[in-house]
């Protein structure tokens, strides 16, 4: 069972990146206009040239790129946890986050770190199933709905609790582009929700299941 949530807004954030950083991007406008209760204290790419890293520097924020090497994934993940802490990171969040983290470092981030998934978990989740590889599934199988999901970072891959979901309708010949892209506004205004739910000490927003 996950601790009970505390936090006091703004709550300062970390965001774990891999990749262009829209996500992260939405989540700095919805600061940046009042509608979202919280800072973003630090990025972290796992990534040299994730384009995330760019979009934070411009937007000034702090950035530490942390590139495992070799396998000893538990020393990067408390170089990890120090770089956070050092931060003053209360929440950590997970926006297309590809790199699957120690059960070590979830258990000391339990109750404090969050992933947004491009899907209605438990369906499309799982290792090997993120970002456009979700959608290319989703398409093909011909589901006649998809969504978003964002949910407490365990031990287990997309198998946390969830905090939140939002559905979509997949429209007829709709193609995998097509769908994530208007999927991604309501991804982001999810993790938005959830996330001023968690300031306000309210962890299950509207729109929950």
């Amino acid at each position: 069972m996950l601790p009970t949530p505390s936090f006091r807004p703004p709550i300062p954030l970390g965001v774990l990146v891999s990749g262009e950083g829209r996500t992260l991007e939405g989540l700095g406008t919805a600061i940046a206009e009042g509608r979202l209760a919280a800072r973003i204290a630090l990025v972290v790419s796992d990534r040299e040239r994730a384009p995330a890293i760019e979009r934070a520097r411009s937007r000034g924020w702090p950035v530490e790129i942390l590139v495992p090497h070799g396998g000893d994934h538990e020393t990067w993940a408390e170089t990890l946890t120090r770089r956070l802490e050092t931060a003053g990171v209360e929440l950590v969040v997970l926006a297309g986050f590809l790199r699957v983290l120690p059960v070590s470092w979830t258990r000391r981030w339990a109750g404090r770190a969050v992933n947004l998934h491009p899907s209605l978990l438990p369906a499309y989740g799982g290792r090997g199933l993120y970002g456009q590889r979700v959608h290319d599934a989703v398409i093909a199988d011909g589901v006649g709905e998809t969504g978003a999901t964002v949910h407490w970072v365990t031990g287990e891959v997309d198998r946390g609790p969830i905090l939140g979901q939002r559905r979509i309708a997949v429209r007829p010949g709709e193609t995998a582009s097509e769908l994530a892209a208007r999927l991604h506004p309501v991804e982001v205004a999810l993790l938005v929700d959830v996330l001023n739910g968690l300031a306000l000490g309210r962890p299950r927003p509207s729109g929950s299941p």
